[in-house]
């Protein structure tokens, strides 16, 4: 709607900052007001996305009377005041009164804060120091002893608190509460005692806990990482983008000769805000591990030795040709221009449509599913998450699986419209609790039957406002990814995708499945078929739709295929793990793209060492469909991206792929675009048979046993402990532990009860991957029957 002339002028307030007019929309705060006008007023507890609190008083400005009644005695704060009409502000710039009052407070800032800024990690970037000397006193009249206490103390593996540095800001506490929803520090005590303590009435968990030391305004707040190992002037800064998860969010890197230090989170209104969770800030160190591949491998005599790489490439093509029909698995970690470089050198080179990025439990229904509501369909947002009324979330547990879609959704819920988060899940989880979700509690196999029901709940109200978002789960779940698309169709609903992995999304556009071609074209489709091979420069590409991951495997094993093109996919990730291993030691021919040393490296008979996300360039596509793309972090390694370890095959077989770096393959991917012809068709798929006994829910936890994580001792140590959660109603049968017994095997852990209106009838839940080698291992499918039984008393 077109706001009026009249509209906007009662939407603004007019005031005079610093002997300049302004008009800013009402509500707006002072110290906002005063940055439209080029002015900084010191701060220290003001921070835009969280609540004003007033703790610090820095910030005090001289608002006089100006004889409208607008005034004020005593100076300010202008990080709470709202701005009104015909105010008159003299900030530190033009008025005395203001400098003296800032002065005064940094002076009382400064009476037990200590003097450490040469071994305090903030050194260098201290908001305290830079405003000391801006608008402090020249010298200190303090002659008393500064108060100390023991340090540091560990809020957490992961961070660690020096109380005597602390202000009192409160940034840290607020964070906690209004953001991630995890109460975890307090302050305590009253007057000169006050400080900061662990919160009593609830264990440190969460997995955003580092956003509060990058937001604490001193040092008081620090990593067990970084403490002591660098600083700020030592270190290059490049921008760059998370790789752990589908949400695209913004980082910093921040490296020295050529390593990575520390990273921090970026400033991204549109995506992350100023938040990242502690997976995308603290695992890093995975690429600079002991057991990093350096170099091409090639088997000779039954052992890997090292090879040039035009040796490897050579070798590689040969042994492809020989092996007769080759399957690729490209895993979901790559980037879209990686991604797209597997896609084409399956169909140009090798000649097949038997291309599969999803390294996970998977459908037939999935596929079609992404082909038809996915590519070129979903168009939902970060901001549309916070205007819509309802948010469905089926398949997906916005906290563990994308930590930036949490936090969005927990800020959509408590504010200005209540957004109502309706979640289809086993239990009530830590993560739906803090976003007051309604849950529809459904039994693992149930979903599609949750979801045609919701249409017939008015409660919940679903309609064309309402967004929808599904989970990769659901693949696994017979009818629940049809019955998401009804749901849709039917209340007009938007429906999204939210995958796990952060090239997922990139894959899909980028058409590594063996039923799509790049920009969503159909495999199946003669039209798209010659649109594709025309950009590409090639006669013709393969008719036959390809085989899914599942399908690979099976051919594999059974000879009917006998290579093999693998990147960075680990077997415990699989549907079938035991059939997975099985298919690489059946393949008679295996070539190997990955990071660092692995089973499926040892097995493979030539391996390509690929660069690591900071060790080149690329794009991510987030979960909105929304390109993320960086630049290379460190340059000098040895690996290579994806796409030049495949050109370089590609080259060796005669039907090269016609580029050979990123900013190629950009150029093609764009030249090709999205298909504007007839789209794929979702065919329905009926539910599952609802089935008797206790069924086995799971999903993985944001920090677990994954190989991105290893190095981090510190972040490991946080996790969340793996538990068997069952209802209350089977709760007796138990002791304090339960050993939960399926199809591949058998885990002894410890039991947490959970109240019968908060999880599922007959339902466990582990988590997927925090024991073992995982769920789909040593336990067994997501959604089969498993049996419980008592542990120790």
């Amino acid at each position: 709607m077109t706001t009026t002339p009249e509209k906007q002028d009662t939407d603004l307030v007019s005031l005079t900052i610093d002997g300049i007019q302004v008009s800013v929309p009402k509500d707006t705060l002072v110290i906002r007001a005063a940055e439209q006008v080029g002015t900084q007023i010191p701060r220290f507890c003001d921070h835009p996305l969280l609540a004003p609190v007033g703790a610090c008083r820095q910030c005090l400005v001289d608002i006089p009377d100006a004889g409208n009644g607008r005034g004020f005695p005593k100076p300010q704060a202008s990080c709470t005041l709202p701005v009104a009409e015909g105010m008159v502000v003299n900030t530190q710039v033009t008025s005395e009164v203001a400098d003296k009052a800032q002065q005064g407070i940094m002076e009382f800032l400064l009476v037990n804060h200590p003097l450490d800024c040469p071994v305090c990690d903030k050194g260098g970037e201290c908001p305290l120091q830079n405003q000391a000397m801006s608008n402090g006193r020249g010298e200190s009249r303090f002659e008393g002893v500064k108060r100390t206490f023991p340090k540091p103390i560990n809020i957490s593996a992961q961070v660690l608190l020096d109380r005597e540095r602390c202000v009192l800001c409160a940034r840290c506490t607020r964070f906690s509460e209004q953001i991630a929803g995890d109460p975890f520090i307090a302050l305590v005590e009253r007057g000169a005692l006050q400080q900061v303590g662990i919160y009593e009435k609830e264990p440190f968990e969460s997995y955003f806990s580092g956003n509060t030391i990058q937001i604490c305004p001193v040092g008081a707040l620090t990593s067990a990482d970084y403490r002591f190992r660098s600083r700020p002037f030592d270190l290059v800064s490049s921008p760059s983008v998370a790789e752990h998860d589908a949400c695209g969010s913004a980082i910093r890197v921040d490296h020295r000769r050529g390593k990575v230090m520390r990273r921090l989170a970026g400033n991204d209104p549109e995506v992350n805000e100023e938040w990242i969770s502690d997976k995308d800030r603290f695992a890093f160190r995975y690429a600079q591990s002991a057991d990093r591949i350096t170099h091409p491998l090639v088997r000779e005599d039954g052992q890997l030795r090292p090879a040039s790489w035009p040796e490897a490439f050579a070798v590689a093509a040969r042994g492809l040709q020989a092996a007769g029909g080759v399957g690729v698995l490209p895993g979901g970690r790559v980037t879209a221009e990686d991604a797209y470089a597997y896609s084409k050198f399956a169909r140009v080179a090798l000649r097949t449509n038997d291309v599969d990025f999803r390294a996970r439990p998977l459908s037939t229904e999935e596929a079609d599913f992404l082909a038809a509501e996915v590519v070129l369909g979903a168009d939902v947002s970060y901001t549309d998450l916070e205007a819509a009324p309802t948010v469905v979330l089926a398949g997906l547990d916005p906290e563990d699986e994308a930590g930036m879609v949490f936090l969005r959704l927990r800020k959509a819920s408590r504010g200005r419209l209540r957004t109502r988060v309706v979640a289809l899940a086993p239990y009530a989880s830590r993560g739906l609790r803090k976003m007051d979700a309604d849950v529809v509690l459904t039994r693992p196999g149930d979903e599609a039957a949750a979801l045609a029901g919701l249409l017939e709940r008015a409660e919940h109200g679903i309609d064309k406002h309402a967004v929808v978002l599904v989970g990769e789960r659901l693949a696994a779940v017979p009818g629940a990814l049809s019955a998401a698309a009804d749901l849709a169709r039917k209340s007009g609903a938007r429906l999204a995708w939210v995958p796990r992995r952060a090239g997922d999304r990139g894959a899909v556009e980028t058409g590594c499945l063996p039923t799509l071609l790049p920009g969503g074209r159909p495999v199946s489709d003669p039209a798209a078929r010659v649109d594709a091979s025309t950009t590409w420069g090639v006669d013709s590409l393969p008719e036959r739709v390809g085989r899914d991951a599942d399908a690979i495997v099976a051919a594999l094993r059974s000879g009917e295929l006998g290579g093999l093109v693998i990147g960075g996919v680990d077997p415990d990730d699989t549907a079938d793990p035991a059939a997975t291993r099985g298919a690489v030691v059946a393949a008679s021919f295996v070539v190997a793209l990955d990071l660092r040393e692995t089973e499926v490296t040892r097995a493979a008979d030539v391996v390509f060492p690929v660069a690591a996300v900071s060790e080149k360039a690329g794009t991510f596509v987030n979960w909105e469909g929304r390109p993320r793309p960086f630049d290379p972090v460190l340059t000098g390694t040895n690996a290579l991206p994806d796409l030049r370890v495949l050109s370089g095959i590609a080259e060796e077989l005669g039907r090269p792929l016609g580029f050979r770096t990123v900013a190629e393959a950009r150029k093609e991917m764009a030249e090709m675009g999205p298909w504007d012809g007839a789209r794929a068709s979702m065919v329905q798929v009926p539910a599952a048979p609802r089935r008797d006994g206790v069924q086995l829910a799971t999903w993985k936890q944001m920090l677990d046993n994954g190989r991105m994580q290893d190095g981090e001792q510190h972040l490991r140590a946080t996790a969340r402990a793996a538990v068997v959660r069952v209802p209350e109603s089977l709760a007796g049968q138990y002791g304090s532990t339960v050993t939960v017994t399926g199809d591949r095997g058998s885990v002894t852990l410890p039991v947490e009860v959970v109240p019968d209106q908060q999880i599922a009838p007959d339902t466990a839940w582990v988590p997927a991957n925090s024991f073992g080698r995982g769920v789909l291992a040593d336990l067994a499918s997501p959604g089969s029957p498993v049996t419980l039984t008592g542990g120790t008393q």
